[in-house]
């Protein structure tokens, strides 16, 4: 389990380190374009960063959809939650794993959905248009990212059936960073 959770965090975080400076070479590209500096605008308009966009719209999307299972196995995806709440220790617990058999459900259902379609489109000539890359490629991340939001609805189901706890998301905590008493008690005053 900890390779995957690596795994995730790895591709989530390259993803969008790499779409930041994807982003940022394309605006300095762009920006320094309209210098008029005989010899460099030239050079610059001659390089194409027109692939910039298109690339970083479909990390993007990988990005998202790692990204909502990471946010499902860390409690940090988005619930709405507040009859579940109000509810007693029983009914609260049979809505919970519910709720969360009824995410698996969905997100495998759209796994499969997905997987269907990019096995299709991957016996077609479709490519992206400006980088030219396979479309399955592209859409490869509905499959690949549902199955696994999947199996973290199931993971935290199962381990909501065990031990009665939901994960939860400190806002507060910096992850590598543990403060110690002396630095929360200086911040508080």
């Amino acid at each position: 389990m900890k390779i995957l959770d690596h795994l995730e965090e790895w591709l989530i975080a390259s993803l969008m380190a790499a779409a930041t400076i994807v982003v940022f070479v394309a605006v300095v590209h762009r920006y320094m374009s309209g210098w008029p500096i005989p010899g460099l605008q030239d050079w610059l308009i001659q390089l194409n960063t027109s692939w910039a966009q298109e690339l970083t719209i479909y990390m993007f999307v990988w990005m998202a959809k790692f990204g909502a299972a990471y946010g499902v196995r860390t409690g940090i995806h988005v619930g709405v939650d507040v009859l579940i709440n109000r509810m007693s220790g029983a009914w609260y617990r049979r809505f919970v794993v519910l709720g969360l058999l009824a995410g698996a459900l969905f997100t495998g259902i759209v796994g499969t959905l997905g997987a269907t379609f990019v096995y299709e489109l991957s016996h077609t000539s479709s490519t992206s248009e400006v980088l030219e890359i396979p479309m399955w490629m592209v859409y490869l991340a509905v499959p690949l990212g549902s199955y696994l939001m999947c199996f973290r609805f199931l993971q935290v189901a199962w381990s909501f059936i065990r031990t009665g706890e939901l994960p939860k998301h400190d806002h507060a905590h910096v992850e590598g960073i543990d403060p110690n008493e002396e630095d929360i008690a200086g911040a508080k005053v």
